[in-house]
């Protein structure tokens, strides 16, 4: 044990070294939002699926901030994983995870699919990613410029994967990120927390789906 006495479950000795080194200011809120939904497919609930987590009322929480989103009017972007058949534009990802090979077009468990009730409607955008974050190799960031966004709320799966990933990127392209703490999830309760918590310190602002909800009903 170092000196400063913190362990993984000293969260209050921890929280509080980092607030004393200067982590955890708080971006606020933008004027425009956009509501990010990551990788609400299949392959994250289907039991015997690779990547099945352990908690599926997420879903519901999602469809609680999916249903919110909508009612404000506000831009809707949803992504899901697929690559093409013998996984080339898989690269380096789909050696270090092979479970993906799952997501490969064509493939006869359809893991690639939303869940239904996160089915995209009319108006909403899709977009297909191959890697962790929403904006690597897409066009989520100029569709968000396009559109006016300034902030995001971000929710979804995993937690430590792509959800990290893409609030983290959010904020590399100068969107404020707020990731919707219980409308993400991850296939372990300890990993959820602890990303949460690097987030909140680092790259975004952690919220709850209460809070997410709310202020999306102030939504000009």
């Amino acid at each position: 044990m170092s000196d400063h006495g913190n362990t993984v479950t000293d969260a209050d000795g921890i929280a509080a070294d980092y607030a004393k080194a200067g982590f955890g200011g708080a971006l606020g809120w933008g004027s425009r939002p956009a509501l990010l939904m990551i990788d609400m497919i299949e392959a994250y609930f289907r039991p015997g699926s690779p990547f099945c987590l352990p908690d599926p009322e997420v879903v519901d929480r999602c469809a609680t901030l999916l249903e919110a989103a909508r009612r404000a009017g506000i831009l809707i972007v949803h992504t899901r994983v697929e690559y093409t058949p013998g996984l080339a534009d898989g690269g380096v990802f789909v050696r270090k995870v092979p479970a993906l090979g799952v997501l490969e077009a064509g493939h006869p468990d359809g893991l690639g699919e939303f869940v239904e009730p996160l089915r995209p409607q009319a108006g909403e955008v899709v977009v297909v990613k191959q890697y962790a974050s929403a904006f690597f190799g897409t066009s989520v960031a100029a569709t968000l410029v396009a559109n006016g966004v300034d902030s995001v709320f971000v929710a979804g799966v995993s937690t430590s994967g792509c959800v990290r990933a893409s609030a983290t990127d959010a904020m590399q392209h100068g969107f404020i990120p707020k990731v919707v703490a219980d409308a993400c999830g991850d296939r372990n309760p300890a990993v959820h927390d602890a990303n949460l918590f690097d987030l909140d310190a680092k790259y975004a602002d952690v919220i709850d789906l209460d809070t997410a909800c709310a202020r999306m009903a102030f939504t000009d």
